[in-house]
C-alpha cells in the first residue's frame, strides 16, 4: 500500500532511483509487478513520485532488487565524505505507520556495514516477505520502548539495552506493543 504524498526532495529523488533500477534492468512495470507482487499501477504512482512508499512496499522493492534500503536511500543522496553531520544524515519517514529511519552512517563505496537509527511508534507492525540480500548480519540495540521480533521462524522479546544479533534468510516482523514505542540502532552488515 502507498500513501500520497508532499514530494519531498527525498520522495522525488527515490521515484528517480527506483525508476532507473527498473530500466537498467530493461524491465517493464508488469515484469517487475510480477517479481515484487506490488500491482503496476501502484509501482506507476510510485516512479512518478505521485506517491509515497512504505516501508513494506520499499523492502518489497529492495528485495526485488537486492539492496538493503540504506544503500537504496544512499543511491538517493549526493556522495558523503568519511564525515557525516546530523543535517546531511537522511532520514526516510513511512507515511503510513510513522516508522523513522535515519541513516547515520550511509554505505559508500566499498564499505559495507551501515548504521541507522529507527523508530517505530507503538502499537505498529511492520512485516519484510525477504531480506534484499539472504544472509545479512544485522546487530539490533534496542534503546528504549519494547520490541517483539520475529526472525524467520523464531520470535525474541527485546526490552532497553538488549541486543539481537542474526543473520537474516527471509521473512522478519517488527512489532511494538501498546504505550511503548520502540527506538533502536541497527547495524548491517
Amino acid at each position: 500500500m502507498e500513501h500520497p504524498s508532499a514530494q519531498t526532495h527525498t520522495d522525488i529523488q527515490i521515484a528517480l532511483r527506483l525508476k532507473a533500477l527498473r530500466s537498467a534492468r530493461a524491465w517493464s512495470l508488469d515484469d517487475l509487478a510480477r517479481r515484487s507482487s506490488i500491482s503496476r499501477a501502484t509501482l506507476s504512482r510510485l516512479e512518478n513520485g505521485s506517491v509515497s512508499p512504505t516501508a513494506s512496499v520499499l523492502g518489497k522493492l529492495c528485495a526485488v532488487y537486492q539492496l538493503t534500503m540504506s544503500r537504496l536511500m544512499a543511491m538517493v543522496e549526493t556522495s558523503f565524505g568519511p564525515v557525516i553531520t546530523p543535517d546531511n544524515q537522511t532520514v526516510w519517514r513511512d507515511v503510513e505507520t510513522g516508522f523513522t529511519r535515519k541513516n547515520l552512517s550511509p554505505p559508500a563505496g566499498s564499505l559495507a556495514a551501515e548504521l541507522l537509527e529507527c523508530e517505530i511508534p507503538a502499537q505498529t507492525q511492520i512485516e519484510y516477505e525477504k531480506p534484499p540480500n539472504p544472509g545479512l548480519e544485522h546487530h539490533l540495540l534496542l534503546l528504549s520502548g519494547h520490541l517483539t521480533m520475529t526472525i524467520d521462524d523464531a520470535t525474541y522479546e527485546l526490552t532497553a539495552g538488549d541486543c539481537l544479533r542474526y543473520q537474516l534468510f527471509g521473512r522478519s516482523l517488527f512489532k511494538t506493543k501498546a504505550g511503548l514505542p520502540a527506538k533502536y540502532f541497527l547495524v548491517i552488515v
